[in-house]
């Protein structure tokens, strides 16, 4: 086992543990005060090079991957998938401020 795929593999963990976190709360609030859209852009941006990062390391193996390179493949799509949800919801929520402007 490689240390700096386990240590990979538990960040992109934790971060896929945080993410469900923040969509509860943007579905939950409904506003987008306190969210950043460049924030989440540039996260957004990282996990598609850390995917593409994982694409080439494939395709430069010259043996099997181990089941901690799969993991971490798996997690940083997953979390590609959750901060895209997240942002989504910056969306509606933005709208739904905008709205809630309009009607004072």
């Amino acid at each position: 086992m490689n240390i700096t795929d386990l240590l990979e593999a538990l960040m992109i963990l934790c971060f896929g543990i945080s993410w469900p976190l923040s969509i509860y709360k943007s579905w939950k609030s409904r506003t987008a005060k306190g969210k950043s859209l460049t924030f989440e852009l540039f996260i957004w941006i990282g996990y598609i090079f850390g995917i593409t990062r994982k694409i080439l390391q494939v395709s430069a193996a010259t043996g099997p991957m181990g089941w901690l390179f799969y993991l971490a493949w798996a997690f940083y799509c997953l979390n590609l998938i959750e901060i895209s949800i997240d942002m989504l919801l910056y969306a509606r929520n933005t709208k739904l401020d905008k709205l809630a402007e309009a009607n004072k």
